[in-house]
């Protein structure tokens, strides 16, 4: 399973990487096509801590109103026991991170360097890879938060924006969508729910999670919404109990929230008969078995694509020639390649071979006489003229014969005047 979904990062990390220099116009399509896992929700549903919670580190930017103000692509790679975790951002390939406080900074600093310190908002997405040996192998896209109203600082559009943005990411028939919901408001008005039941109204891409399950009005539950009653998914809903705001600000670690989370669940009375499917390390592992699955069910339409990929990238290359060479003997060797096909192709023009003969004509015998007519040679060339540069070149001195220096002064700003007419048709022809 790990070796499928890694497969699947390296193939996503190497179309990202191609297509940022955009060396390749087929890489961005695949990497649309192959499966990964949405993050949906509105502001301040606990997007964040679930992902933290999944990797287990403290790393993206928090604050209040709109935070996640580009998409974030996040792949986890599981490494061997006993090596060390870092992170790896793909605008910085040869960076490794291994203070995750350094790596929210970089994540808040990429991103106002895309949309400045405003609270706007891009679609150009960061790319972040965690290696680790606490983690399972995914790939998440954490998306800003969906919001119903603008503002101060952000412009009207701001709503219609995020939707579209979350939208161009749900939509795809590959994309799993993590809806998040806050288990103390109303379902009803969900909007993780709203809009994942549009683009997938038979919830067979839809997994539910739902938050905050501790800070629900003393007297009420979630029993029904976790059991399927209240609104049924075809997967079980997941139930997570987060760091609250005093637990980040004492930088309680993970492993300390997440023993607090399972002691939560098979403590409480009413979700003991649930805690086996309920926590953010469940969530981890559902996720990866449900990408896992995904991926094997679309591995004949996966190998097609890549197959079709690999058929455009060879026309593509064939297109743009053979690899230009480094050293100054193949470079000079390539210009002398070019020049000589050039003076081949050219001959072919002239001799009728190739069409465009006649065009070649038209500049010699039309446009370039022409150009020359329009200069002021009577000028230049008058007596007056020539006897001033003769004196000016050849100063106070006797000529046997006639003074050369003079008169290749004159030729020299003749061709300076006709420098224009004739580049003009060489760019002609």
């Amino acid at each position: 399973m790990d070796n499928l979904i890694s497969l699947v990062n390296k193939i996503q990390r190497a179309c990202t990487a191609l297509g940022d220099h955009g060396e390749a116009s087929a890489l961005p399509t695949l990497w649309d096509s192959l499966p990964a896992i949405a993050v949906v929700g509105g502001q301040s549903s606990g997007k964040s801590s679930v992902l933290e919670s999944v990797v287990g580190k403290d790393f993206l930017p928090r604050g209040s109103g709109i935070v996640t103000r580009r998409p974030l692509v996040l792949q986890l790679h599981k490494s061997d026991e006993g090596t060390r975790e870092y992170a790896e951002f793909l605008h910085l390939p040869r960076k490794r991170f291994t203070d995750f406080a350094a790596v929210r900074k970089e994540i808040q600093d990429e991103t106002d360097r895309e949309t400045g310190r405003t609270k706007q908002i891009s679609s150009v997405p960061i790319h972040l890879s965690i290696f680790s040996p606490n983690v399972v192998n995914l790939t998440l896209v954490d998306l800003p938060g969906l919001t119903k109203v603008a503002v101060e600082g952000q412009p009207e559009s701001i709503v219609q924006d995020i939707e579209n943005m979350v939208r161009s990411y749900i939509e795809k028939p590959n994309c799993i969508i993590l809806a998040i919901s806050p288990a103390n408001q109303d379902l009803a008005t969900s909007d993780a729910i709203k809009i994942s039941r549009e683009v997938d109204p038979t919830g067979e891409r839809t997994l539910g999670v739902l938050t905050k399950i501790d800070l629900m009005d003393k007297g009420t539950d979630a029993v029904d919404i976790l059991e399927g009653k209240s609104y049924r998914l075809k997967f079980p809903w997941v139930g997570v109990v987060n760091r609250s705001q005093a637990d980040i600000n004492k930088n309680v670690d993970m492993i300390a929230a997440r023993r607090r989370e399972r002691e939560y669940f098979a403590s409480t009375p009413e979700y003991r008969h649930l805690a086996h499917r309920m926590g953010s390390e469940h969530l981890a592992k559902m996720l990866s078995k449900h990408l896992e699955t995904v991926i094997k069910s679309r591995i004949p339409g996966i190998q097609s694509l890549i197959n079709k990929t690999i058929v455009e990238l060879e026309t593509e290359l064939s297109r743009l020639g053979r690899p230009i060479a480094a050293d100054a003997g193949g470079k000079l060797y390539s210009i002398m390649e070019i020049c000589r096909l050039f003076d081949q192709n050219f001959r072919e023009h002239l001799d009728g071979v190739r069409s465009g003969g006649d065009k070649v004509y038209n500049v010699f015998d039309n446009q370039l006489p022409a150009a020359l007519k329009r200069l002021q040679f009577d000028r230049q060339l008058s007596m007056e003229n020539i006897k001033k540069l003769i004196t000016e070149a050849d100063g106070y001195q006797p000529h046997l014969i006639a003074p050369e220096q003079g008169y290749r002064r004159l030729i020299e700003s003749t061709l300076v005047t006709i420098r224009g007419p004739a580049e003009a048709a060489v760019d002609a022809v």
